[in-house]
């Protein structure tokens, strides 16, 4: 349970600034990154077919709408900021929420700003053609720019990430908007079995729906700033919800219309999916390549931008329980944003851009990642029993939503065990080795605090 703040803590603490807007901008900031640039031909790939490629996206989209009900169900329960460090800490796992935070800032976090930085690096060479150490150095200018943003202002932060959200779903929305007018019905037709759906059939399906899952990642970016929100019982259920079905409607409009301009062969073998969909339409076609590009990189402009904004709350969060180092709990006098816990994780990021073979070898936490995801869903079958817990918002047919997203990520969870075992199992070790020491120093060193 939270421990009650006095008014020295309250004086040092980041305040409600935040309003649905900035929710939304941020689930959906998140979510829709780089990776739709590629999954669509990789789920493409998978399905076999264009009504599947479309059925794979909604179905998949679908499932992962009870992941959002289950956190607009706990955030509106502890509206403060920390996201899953705080649904441990409350579900009564203390260690594992330590644990969750400590792989966040080690393993996941910072290599997610120095990977975001590069991919707009290298977007950017569409039109400058930069290279080697100075492409390393555009990276890390773009680290820089967004740390100094959401470090002096959490408002103008949200007010930028609103409008970066926009700036993204606008030219996806154009694509849509326009190519449907272009579709070929006997092209979406001719690739679709919808009368003779075997066996084979529904596992080329189910093969769709797993890959695009990662597409959908990132939904509830905003429950990491909970204590930042406006009326966040409202708010956060109220944003969680809204950000899953924009980001189906985008896909499944996306995933329509490219059925309807390419076959599923193109889009399969495509190593640039939107562009060659953008190609296809002739009203935008000779100038695909640029539009491509500078759809890029304002998309991936904006999944750095929340990162940077919403990320380093974990660390504050764990700070102010003094399970973290206390300078990570600062505020800014002036600025009132924890700063200090922004600067450290940019500076880890930027050390990332020049190491990118370390951040590779990061990659390998996914799968510590999911378990995080899949142990958090979980926290609301503990939780559902305690006093203390009240949230302002229930999800419906709560048993049935809590198992559908445990399901999901554990479906994940597997896929990803299968890519890296081994490696998977080290980062778990590893994780787990690293980290409990520390707690348990940090403990130590709480009850030698309190004892005074």
């Amino acid at each position: 349970m939270s421990n009650p703040k006095t008014p020295s803590q309250s004086a040092n603490e980041l305040k409600r600034k935040l309003g649905l807007g900035a929710v939304i901008a941020l689930g959906v900031g998140t979510t829709v990154g780089s990776g739709i640039f590629s999954s669509l031909g990789e789920v493409a790939n998978a399905a076999g077919s264009s009504l599947f490629l479309v059925l794979a996206f909604l179905i998949g989209g679908l499932l992962q709408i009870p992941a959002n009900f289950c956190y607009a169900e706990l955030a509106s329960a502890f509206p403060e900021d920390g996201g899953q460090y705080v649904y441990f800490k409350e579900a009564g796992f203390r260690p594992l929420a330590f644990l969750c935070g400590w792989i966040s800032f080690w393993a996941t976090d910072p290599p997610s700003i120095s990977i975001m930085a590069l991919a707009i690096a290298n977007y950017l060479a569409f039109f400058i053609p930069v290279h080697g150490i100075i492409l390393r150095l555009v990276a890390v200018a773009f680290v820089l720019i967004f740390m100094m943003m959401h470090l002096r202002s959490v408002e103008g932060g949200g007010k930028f990430q609103t409008i970066i959200t926009a700036l993204k779903i606008i030219p996806f929305v154009l694509i849509i908007g326009i190519g449907i007018f272009f579709i070929k019905g006997e092209l979406f037709l001719s690739s679709a079995p919808l009368a003779t759906v075997t066996a084979t059939g529904f596992t080329a399906l189910m093969a769709g729906i797993s890959a695009t899952t990662w597409s959908f990642d990132g939904m509830a970016a905003a429950c990491y700033m909970s204590g930042e929100i406006r009326e966040p019982k409202k708010n956060l259920p109220r944003g969680l919800i809204l950000t899953a079905f924009i980001v189906l409607g985008l896909y499944v409009g996306l995933t329509l219309t490219a059925s309807g301009l390419l076959s599923v062969d193109e889009l399969a073998a495509s190593e640039a999916p939107i562009a060659l969909l953008a190609s296809k339409i002739p009203v935008i076609g000779n100038y695909a390549g640029t539009i491509v590009a500078i759809m890029a990189v304002i998309v991936v402009v904006g999944s750095l931008s929340s990162c940077i904004m919403f990320q380093p709350r974990i660390e504050y969060a764990m700070a102010k329980d003094g399970l973290f180092f206390k300078s990570f709990g600062k505020v800014h006098p002036k600025y009132e944003t924890p700063y200090f816990s922004i600067l450290v994780q940019c500076a880890v990021a930027i050390t990332l851009i020049f190491a990118s073979s370390l951040s590779d070898l990061l990659g390998y936490f996914t799968l510590v990642a999911l378990m995080k995801n899949f142990l958090t869903f979980g926290t609301i079958i503990v939780l559902r029993n305690k006093a203390h817990y009240q949230p302002a918002y229930r999800m419906p047919a709560r048993p049935l939503m809590v198992g559908i997203a445990m399901v999901i990520t554990g479906t994940l969870i597997w896929s990803t065990f299968i890519w890296a075992p081994v490696a998977g199992i080290v980062c778990a070790l590893l994780a787990v080795v690293t980290g409990l020491p520390v707690y348990y120093f940090w403990e130590s060193q709480n009850k030698k605090n309190a004892g005074k």
